[in-house]
């Protein structure tokens, strides 16, 4: 399966594609993180500290993802140390973003139900050593994946030319199912930990009529935070549909890849922007007002005489 390829005009286009899209998604989130760095009340902030660090996680995964795609069809084979490094910085990215998602569920929780004790629980410093413990906890189970492959495998392993995926790299039953154990620990703890905020929100704005506003808006944020996490579900899903899609349709299967990693890679990509980004009332505040004055630096040569 992994043999197959495209025609040079099928793909050049959807390397083009997908090029595009990274770098319209790139352009939005260096704004994002242009903006919060410029302005001290927004990366002084829990909330948007972790806000940024999603971000800029997400465009790491981005990143990778889409320099392996475009690596598959111009050099299609590449050394297995490579691989390893691209695999295991996409697979650390990945598994940061429920864990994430997680961390600002809480605060949002903290914000509406303990709006006394906010400032004393999420401090700044809190929230960078929360940061630090989402990636102790992504990194620890797949570097083991790596000191496993270091100890079955001989060090020619490392030099040969793989087409570069996971299963190529770490091989074995042992590691694909505890990948699949971790998997699903991690999620379960991330959707009760959604589910368990979403409804402490939905009580504290039923009871307290003053935060009812802010209660309404939390719930919404959580929402989209489980609509996030659902898509980060599709990423462990998809090749048990890609196979099913590939079963009823088996004349489209590099098309169902390319809608695939479109769908479960990049798409979830665009949503951190837009949930806080673009819907956050004080971030946009601070957002138009960069954009304003790159704007006046862009045209203050031209106009002047």
């Amino acid at each position: 399966a992994a043999a197959l390829r495209d025609s040079s005009a099928s793909a050049l286009v959807k390397n083009l594609l997908v090029v595009l899209v990274w770098l319209v998604i790139s352009g939005i989130n260096g704004s994002l993180v242009a903006t919060f760095f410029r302005h001290q009340e927004l990366y002084e902030d829990p909330r948007y500290i972790l806000f940024i660090h999603m971000v800029v996680n997400d465009a790491v995964q981005l990143s990778t993802t889409t320099a392996l795609f475009v690596l598959s069809y111009t050099l299609y084979r590449i050394q297995v140390s490579v691989c390893c490094v691209f695999i295991l910085l996409a697979v650390f990215t990945t598994r940061n973003t429920p864990l994430n998602l997680a961390a600002m569920a809480l605060e949002c929780y903290v914000a509406v139900c303990r709006p006394l004790r906010h400032a004393q629980i999420c401090t700044a410093r809190r929230t960078l050593l929360l940061i630090a413990l989402i990636w102790l906890l992504c990194v620890t189970p797949d570097v083991t994946d790596l000191f496993f492959t270091l100890a079955t495998e001989p060090l020619s392993f490392f030099h040969q030319s793989v087409f570069c995926l996971r299963s190529n790299i770490f091989k074995g039953p042992v590691l694909a199912r505890k990948r699949t154990a971790f998997d699903v620990l991690y999620f379960c703890c991330v959707f009760l930990t959604l589910l368990f905020t979403y409804l402490k929100v939905l009580f504290a704005a039923r009871a307290l009529s003053t935060q009812r506003t802010s209660a309404q808006k939390a719930r919404k944020t959580i929402l989209l935070h489980g609509a996030q996490l659902f898509m980060c579900l599709l990423s462990y899903v998809s090749p048990s549909a890609e196979v099913l899609l590939q079963l009823i349709f088996p004349g489209q299967i590099l098309e169902i890849r390319f809608a695939n990693f479109l769908i479960v890679y990049v798409l979830p990509r665009c949503l951190s922007p837009i949930i806080y980004g673009f819907r956050d009332r004080k971030f946009r505040k601070h957002l138009k007002m960069s954009l304003q004055l790159l704007r006046c630096r862009v045209q203050g040569p031209k106009e002047a005489p």
